[in-house]
């Protein structure tokens, strides 16, 4: 019985070892894995690596992770023509079957699913925000988006009818798709009136709608849907065979 018990002790302290020499190499392979991402990226700051699953170690020697969850802040993306960018305030990637190798000088996930966040002024500093003529002596700009509701974005219009500024905008309830896996697009759902007159649907829609270009996204990622939300659009990503380095 004493034999036993020795053998019980030594067991649940070398299994305490293992955990502790676990938990530390799993730290120190984030640590790199984050610094390798950085740099394929060339993100301005380190993002969050959490490698799921335990053992690590055992994950290690058959060359794949299980789970990866990125994260990252202020990704600046491509915005479209004459080297616009657009800033999305977190990037969020859930990352499955990751094959690396030993430096993690590359690593390759066979599926990725997340979220991106871009706040309202950011997509409204793409849009169409100066005044622009719509009937003879009326302009209107967007001035403001908001969160309207069952997934729909608010956008304020101000018009100016022969100088004047009129003095409280006008809301428009629109809905907010992804076109071709790279493109938000915010349509009117109803045409407001402006200035107390009814215009060509075309002219009210070249300040009411438009598009914002989302490239250059890590891995390759793509867009998959998108709807409004209390700070700005939500949008939903996924990805095949996503390189996150190498």
């Amino acid at each position: 019985m004493r034999a036993l018990r020795i053998l019980l002790v030594i067991a649940v302290v070398l299994g305490g070892i293992f955990v502790i020499v676990d938990r530390v190499a799993v730290h120190f392979a984030e640590g790199e894995a984050a610094d390798r991402v950085r740099a394929s990226e060339g993100l301005a700051s380190t993002p969050d690596v959490d490698i799921q699953g335990f053992p690590f170690l055992t994950q290690v020697l058959g060359g794949s992770f299980d789970e990866v969850r990125v994260g990252i802040s202020d990704y600046e993306a491509g915005g479209g023509e004459g080297g616009k960018t657009i800033r999305i305030a977190d990037l969020r990637a859930d990352l499955r079957g990751v094959e690396f190798s030993g430096d993690f000088g590359s690593a390759v996930a066979d599926s990725a699913t997340g979220t991106a966040t871009i706040a309202y002024d950011e997509l409204l500093r793409n849009a169409k925000a100066e005044p622009t003529k719509v009937a003879p002596g009326i302009t209107a700009e967007v001035v403001a988006l908001s969160d309207g509701g069952n997934g729909k974005i608010k956008v304020a219009l101000e018009t100016t009818v022969l100088g004047t500024k009129l003095p409280e905008p006008v809301s428009v309830l629109s809905s907010v798709t992804v076109v071709d896996g790279n493109t938000v697009r915010v349509r009117a759902d109803a045409l407001p009136v402006l200035g107390g007159v009814q215009i060509a649907e075309s002219r009210v829609r070249r300040i009411t709608d438009f598009e914002q270009k989302i490239d250059g996204l890590p891995g390759g990622i793509s867009l998959e849907k998108v709807q409004a939300a209390s700070d700005g659009v939500d949008v939903t990503v996924t990805g095949k065979d996503v390189r996150l380095a190498g």
